[in-house]
């Protein structure tokens, strides 16, 4: 029992890395590792799962997803703005054409899944 526990803690553990990372590198989302590290704290850590829903942060975007299924405007911005730099990036490093073209692609799909949830709790947004 306590490897188990032991083992989902150090999950959520990377995935709140990983979710930091995502604040500053624009490919790596945030959002899904925040959601994945609630889920592993909530089968390991009350006490890592009471501070990360309580974060002022990253709280809120769990919470809304749970509840709602909803992405506020200013990560969806931020969300789209991340996308549309690594485009540019990709261009200015002179990345394949073939490359860019399945970026674009990919950022469509996600682009699209962003805007289509919606801001907040049903009736308010």
């Amino acid at each position: 029992m306590w490897l188990k526990r032991l083992i989902w803690r150090g999950f959520g553990l990377l995935c709140v890395g990983l979710a930091l990372a995502g604040v500053v590198l624009p490919l790596v989302p945030t959002t899904p590792f925040l959601l994945l590290a609630a889920w592993a704290f909530a089968r390991s850590s009350p006490r890592l799962h009471a501070w990360l829903m309580a974060h002022p942060h990253f709280g809120p975007l769990i919470r809304n997803w749970r509840e709602h299924g909803s992405i506020d405007r200013r990560t969806k911005l931020f969300a789209l703005i991340a996308m549309l730099a690594a485009l540019v990036l990709s261009a200015v490093l002179g990345v394949r054409l073939l490359i860019i073209g399945i970026q674009i692609f990919v950022f469509l799909g996600v682009g699209y899944f962003i805007l289509s949830r919606p801001e907040g709790p049903r009736g308010e947004a």
